[in-house]
């Protein structure tokens, strides 16, 4: 569902693609207040009233509020009663990334594939139908409690899917720019990096495109290591970091500690005009990193002529790096949950295809800032 049109760059050729991936279907979070988020993530991101699913619509156990913006689709869900899986996840990790949803042909056949390689099952497929016709969906299980849904949806004409009905909202702010998931993170335990690489290349036929080491990405005080796995159409990429040995606790450390466990670090969103997504988000409440402005000294030294004016960069703090293929523009939220766990990533590609590795050292920095003010660094 994102990037139909782009050509598939030769850095993806070596994934197989025995389970074919048309793109993001969903990102599904478990959250402590279904209705409170939806209007949170209308009025700050942008985005739209979509579907809903609740004792409206005969579930008594569940309250699901769907909203949208372009190719992005955000379920939201809370528990209606005390005792649910749902609730209990929440209580262990807060509010959080728990079904990250791929839009597939034949969800059976990606859930035999998967489960016949090593996966373990969360869901058997299932066919589920209403008078718009029919899903079929399957899932497994990734780093810690997050799942991967396989979601075939070519027989159903529907709103969302069976269980949902249309929601309609008298408050409908206007959308920010916000196009598809880029890509998300996924913090993983020391050492256990390299078993999520293979289970993705093993599982999903995924490749590694990029490799990230503690001398890439370390500050004087932390460190870590990621690696980035992509499907063979490009248009699903993990990153997944682990800790690394440092003189203090990093960043992924302190997410391990206060999710409990592995899980998603962040969404990176995509927009065509970063200074403009960015000033509505800004003006709508959304709290970004900074980095000092130092680094807008030297910045166009490092990365070369770009189309944009440095001022507004630097007054709104979105970061530039270049690769071989182009230039790219970033910028990174706080965390949006009470817990240091989630946080998005804006992000606008001129030709560039890396994840910005000019900047981490800059961006890392400014994380420590914002851990030593929590007292966790």
């Amino acid at each position: 569902m994102n990037l139909l049109t782009q050509d598939i760059p030769k850095i993806y050729e070596e994934a197989q693609d025995f389970m074919p991936i048309n793109g993001t279907d969903y990102l599904e979070l478990y959250v402590s207040n279904a209705k409170q988020a939806a209007h949170f993530y209308k009025s700050a991101f942008g985005f739209q009233s979509f579907a809903y699913s609740g004792l409206e619509t005969g579930n008594t156990e569940l309250e699901s509020y769907v909203v949208i913006q372009d190719k992005i689709r955000l379920i939201l869900t809370s528990p209606l009663k005390s005792g649910t899986s749902v609730g209990e996840h929440i209580d262990k990790h807060g509010d959080g990334v728990k079904v990250i949803a791929l839009w597939v042909d034949d969800a059976t056949q990606a859930y035999k594939e998967a489960t016949s390689r090593g996966a373990r099952s969360f869901m058997e497929p299932q066919k589920i139908e209403d008078d718009h016709g029919h899903i079929v969906r399957s899932g497994i299980y990734t780093y810690g409690e997050t799942v991967h849904m396989f979601i075939e949806r070519k027989e159903y004409e529907g709103v969302f899917m069976p269980g949902f009905k249309a929601w309609e909202s008298d408050y409908s702010p206007e959308h920010v720019g916000l196009k598809f998931v880029d890509h998300m993170v996924g913090n993983v335990e020391l050492g256990a990096m390299n078993t999520w690489v293979e289970f993705y290349e093993k599982v999903m036929g995924f490749t590694q495109i990029i490799s990230f080491d503690d001398k890439d990405i370390s500050t004087e005080y932390t460190a870590l290591m990621s690696k980035v796995m992509s499907n063979g159409n490009g248009r699903i990429k993990f990153p997944i970091n682990e800790p690394a040995e440092g003189r203090k606790k990093s960043q992924i450390e302190e997410y391990l500690d206060f999710y409990e466990g592995a899980g998603v670090q962040h969404i990176a969103v995509a927009t065509d005009n970063i200074i403009d997504t960015v000033t509505q988000l800004r003006n709508r409440g959304v709290e970004f990193l900074r980095v000092p402005d130092t680094y807008y000294d030297v910045v166009l030294d490092r990365v070369g002529s770009i189309d944009e004016d440095i001022q507004p960069l630097k007054e709104l703090g979105i970061l530039v790096d270049r690769d071989d293929e182009g230039y790219l523009l970033q910028i990174f939220t706080r965390p949006v949950n009470p817990r240091p766990t989630m946080f998005f990533e804006i992000i606008q590609r001129k030709g560039a295809t890396s994840f910005g590795k000019g900047n981490f050292k800059a961006l890392f920095e400014a994380i420590e800032r914002e851990q030593e003010l929590r007292g966790t660094l």
